[in-house]
Parts: structure tokens; sequence; C-alpha cells
């Protein structure tokens, strides 16, 4: 990325919103970058925070092993500090791209460390779960699903086998095969693993994702940049 280019993202909005023909480059490219859910940091100065998009706000929680400490990027654990410092300066200053793990247990994570050019790096957060819920659940809407079949596709989507499913919904386990009977008719899932793949790839929803958590229902907003 250009600094030119680097410059139109960073700098900070300026005037009210017009309509689309108004919207500078910057703007354009914020709503794309939110449009992915992976998260993304672009960073200058080995780890100092331009700009975050959304899913990377919304991954940057208290259980991640990353945290934002004013604009500086670090790990929270301090085993974890040297290593990032290294690939995020060895991406800067020698083009290195470079996969770090970060965290331990069920909040292990992995990066990917991209180099941009100009001393400018972009910080791909690994997902910390297959399938997203909401992403099940409209993908259910999208195939006619009933709410118990739903209840039933978000289980199997987190790994829970039929069993463990019967168990926690409270039901036979020969319901359970009827309704992942019914399930994999409707979607033409040729098993249950083929099933979770067709949740696993589906293309990204962060607008749906966004609006029905926050309860916005506009889906023209401006993203809000960070100024560098």
């Amino acid at each position: 990325m250009s600094a030119t280019a680097l410059k139109e993202v960073s700098a900070p909005a300026t005037g009210p919103y017009v309509g689309p023909e108004r919207r500078s480059r910057r703007d354009w490219l914020a709503a794309t970058l939110d449009e992915v859910d992976y998260g993304m940091l672009l960073l200058v100065d080995t780890n100092r925070l331009v700009h975050a998009n959304h899913a990377a706000r919304v991954e940057l929680d208290g259980d991640h092993p990353l945290q934002l400490l004013g604009r500086e990027l670090r790990a929270r654990d301090p085993h974890d500090m040297a290593p990032l410092l290294t690939a995020l300066q060895n991406a800067a200053q020698r083009g290195l791209r470079k996969l770090v793990s970060l965290g331990t247990g069920a909040q292990r994570v992995s990066a990917s460390i991209v180099p941009l050019g100009e001393a400018t790096t972009l910080l791909i957060m690994g997902k910390r779960q297959v399938c997203e819920p909401l992403s099940v659940q409209g993908f259910a809407r999208a195939h006619g699903l009933t709410p118990a079949e739903t209840r039933v596709l978000v289980a199997l989507c987190q790994g829970v086998p039929p069993g463990e499913v019967a168990v926690e919904l409270g039901v036979g386990i020969a319901t359970v095969r009827s309704q992942i009977g019914s399930i994999r008719q409707k979607t033409g899932a040729e098993s249950i693993r083929s099933l979770v793949h067709q949740v696993a790839v589906l293309p990204p929803l962060m607008s749906v994702l966004r609006h029905a958590l926050t309860g916005d229902s506009s889906l023209a907003a401006t993203p809000q940049l960070i100024a560098a």
C-alpha cells in the first residue's frame, strides 16, 4: 500500500455524508474491509494501529490473545509478546510473511502477518470458531429449516455429535437423527460433514451479523476510521 493510499485510509472523515457519489476511496475501502469476516488490523511503526475492521473490533474482547493499549497492539500473554513483535518487525523491515500462534487452550488462535510495503503491515486474525451462530441461523432461514432443526444444525456446526445433541436438547436420538435427515434433504447435503462444510464456506454476512447484534437497521452507515 502506498503512502498516499495509507493517508487516504487513515485520514479522518470531514463533512457530512451526502451520498455514495461523494464517498472517498477511504470510505469505500473501510466499508469493504468491514464486510470481511476475518479480523484485519492495519499497522505502522511495527505495532501502531492505523485501522481495524469491524470483525477485529468485535474479536478484540477481554478473552482474545491480542489486545490494544491505546493505539499499540500487544499480546495479552507476556510470553507471546516477543514472537509477535519479531514477526511484525520482520514484516515491516524485511518484507517477511509469518504465521504466529497466540494464546493457550480454548483461546489459542493464529494470526497471519503480511507485509504491505513502506513499513506497513496487515495482521489477519484467525477465527476462534468455524461457524458463526448468526451465519448458521441465516443459512437455516434460507433453506426453510424449522426452529428445532436450526438448534440441531447449530450444535452440529459446533462439533457436537448427534448423541450429545439429543442429550443437550432433551430429546431422543431417533428424533435428532430424523431432524438431521430433514436438514440434509432441505440443504442437499450428503452427510453431516458436507452439511457443516456448506455453512463453513458461506460468503461473509458481516452487514447482516453486525445489524443483528447492534439492532441497527441502517445498511448504509459510514464506517468510522481511526485517525493516524
